[in-house]
């Protein structure tokens, strides 16, 4: 299917993550997703006073909670999602403990998820990162439902940083099948090309975590 420049744009959450980037970037970042007219930007907790720009102009702000490795706390990553919170961030992208699902402990998973989700507050929109790149399909979409279940509002591919890789067409379509049709599905990690995004987006995804916008967007028709 194709997509207009418009319609990709506002699917976009805008990421920059790098640990060397400073507020000026962040800054820049804002300014260029608003002119580019993404429909979110995604930074470090310690960069959100930075997105002012984004803001003003009415995108969402998410920041990420655990990142990248999702090997803090339970008790630490929920205080991190709150404060998060209260210096702007309208949604937050939580790196799930991995060892829990090599485990297959589902039930670690889900309070995982309902700890974070309590410390803020329900119009807080929560999107949840697997790293599918390292599961079979099977763990991915029984991930994706445990998830969806504790009050996730999205299943999200990867954070980018994992050696494993990214996001994968075969990945989305099981996130899809365990979040059923209504949750969302974000592809992040190794989307660089319009291409890319559109084959995202037919597998089911419903989000994009892209740093690459500009030239995905430039390949797409107006």
């Amino acid at each position: 299917m194709a997509y207009t420049r418009a319609q990709l744009a506002q699917m976009m959450d805008y990421t920059l993550l790098d640990p060397a980037a400073t507020a000026a970037d962040v800054a820049q970042l804002c300014r260029d997703a608003v002119e580019l007219g993404v429909g979110a930007v995604c930074v470090s907790p310690n960069m959100l006073h930075a997105t002012a720009a984004a803001r003003e102009a009415g995108l969402a702000v998410a920041s990420v909670v655990g990142f990248p490795s999702g090997k803090h706390h339970i008790l630490v990553k929920a205080a991190e999602a709150r404060l998060a919170v209260q210096s702007g961030a309208s949604e937050i992208d939580l790196v799930v403990d991995l060892g829990s699902l090599a485990a297959g402990d589902l039930n670690a998973l889900i309070a995982e998820v309902v700890a974070v989700r309590e410390a803020i507050s329900s119009q807080v929109v929560l999107k949840v990162i697997l790293e599918t790149a390292l599961w079979d399909d099977e763990l991915i979409t029984r991930a994706a439902a445990a998830c969806v279940k504790a009050g996730a509002d999205f299943v999200k591919t990867s954070t980018g940083f994992h050696p494993a890789g990214g996001a994968t067409a075969a990945a989305v379509r099981a996130l899809r099948a365990g979040a059923g049709p209504t949750a969302g599905v974000k592809a992040s990690g190794g989307i660089r090309t319009y291409e890319q995004a559109c084959e995202m987006l037919d597998a089911g995804a419903t989000r994009l975590g892209v740093s690459a916008a500009r030239p995905i967007l430039e390949g797409a028709p107006s």
